[in-house]
């Protein structure tokens, strides 16, 4: 193995030659765009054995994805924003079809007002497609994540797309040190894709047939087991991939979690401005956690339920909007899982990080210092807003 400095994206990029990947179907938006540009540059140097996909839009990108992974290809692609959106229809279809795609998404605000900053708007929109979704905080574990990505999809228990989420400029501009590993290393935990069935004149099949009202129930009762189930070969993989690459992961990380009362909980690259936070308060005496969603979708339930058990008040940060909700996304889901669970939980939502505003780690000290109180009609507080 070896380690390099690196953009986050051309790292990306790297981690997809390594997973050998045979079909790469490329649309530029930003901030992905240097992910599919430096593939492009693979495939045209020799480097990378693929067909590139040159098409006319992401919703054709991932329309292109479908088929060829439909035809027994290990397929990649990545987007962003208002491309994700282009893509929604799809993005249910490729799920349906249980097809392993693997899209690296990254996160970016949606206009309107435009920008090309990152939060988790695309995402939280996207959030239930039946993709299995993966969160990293830094480029190794987007490396990481991209190689097991397709050990998880392809497994024939599991044969279902995963999105691999990193936050826009923050992460995919910057440059990491990460370490590559060895193409046989590679090669040893990730074989070549055997699809359990495909497109082929030989042998006709159909996929993705009208599905009558008496059995289209069972039909997406059959794919939601399939993504529940999914989690058990998830943690498989991250065990497995441990032991061959010295590098673990869990489905829910935790830091200075240990005898603390109260703990952060958030999504991707800002957790290592809180894990800063909380090494400032730590320093001053105050003993605060953090939880981490490394796997968002299937929810890890019970992981997160372990996790929390000493847990006596929450602060969840989200960087994405209610629109019109009683709180953010994954704050309404973490409250409607600590009711269904009877925990006893003191829980605080947070707005922050949107558009790609900057977040101080000084901002999470003063959160975990000072606990929300509802003032007015909002159920929780945006961080550094100007009213």
């Amino acid at each position: 193995m070896k380690k390099v400095g690196i953009e986050v994206s051309l790292a990306i990029a790297e981690a997809a030659k390594l997973a050998r990947v045979e079909v790469v179907s490329a649309y530029p938006i930003t901030p992905q765009t240097h992910i599919v540009e430096h593939l492009a540059e693979l495939v045209a140097d020799g480097e990378l054995e693929a067909a590139y996909l040159n098409v006319e839009s992401e919703h054709s990108a991932l329309s292109a994805c479908v088929g060829a992974a439909a035809a027994g290809a290990r397929t990649f692609t990545s987007t962003s924003a208002q491309g994700l959106e282009l893509m929604h229809e799809i993005l249910f279809i490729a799920s349906s079809l249980r097809l392993p795609i693997v899209m690296v998404l990254v996160n970016r605000a949606l206009s309107a007002p435009l920008s090309i900053w990152g939060d988790h708007s695309d995402v939280m929109a996207a959030r239930d497609c039946g993709w299995i979704m993966l969160f990293c905080e830094n480029g190794q574990e987007a490396v990481d994540s991209v190689i097991m990505a397709y050990r998880i999809g392809e497994d024939r228990r599991v044969l279902l797309p995963v999105a691999v989420n990193i936050d826009g400029f923050t992460l995919s501009h910057v440059i990491e040190p990460v370490e590559f590993p060895d193409q046989e290393l590679v090669d040893s935990f990730l074989p070549p894709y055997k699809p359990l069935f495909t497109l082929n004149p030989e042998r006709p099949v159909t996929m993705g047939a009208y599905g009558m009202p008496e059995i289209y129930t069972e039909a997406k009762y059959a794919q939601e087991m399939a993504i529940l189930n999914s989690k058990a070969v998830i943690k498989e993989v991250m065990e497995e991939f441990g032991k061959v690459f010295k590098r673990n992961y869990r489905v829910v990380e935790t830091y200075n979690l240990e005898n603390s009362e109260l703990a952060f909980l958030a999504l991707g690259s800002i957790n290592e401005n809180i894990k800063t936070a909380i090494d400032i308060l730590k320093a001053k005496g105050t003993n605060v956690g953090l939880i981490s969603l490394r796997l968002y979708r299937p929810f890890p339930s019970e992981e997160l339920l372990e996790v929390l058990k000493n847990v006596k008040r929450l602060m969840v940060v989200e960087r994405a909007m209610p629109q019109g909700a009683t709180n953010s996304p994954l704050f309404n889901e973490l409250s409607a899982f600590a009711f269904h669970n009877g925990l006893n939980i003191i829980m605080e939502n947070y707005i922050a990080g949107l558009g790609g505003r900057d977040v101080d780690p000084q901002e999470f000290v003063n959160i975990a210092l000072n606990p929300f109180k509802k003032d007015g009609k909002l159920n929780y507080k945006i961080i550094g807003v100007r009213e």
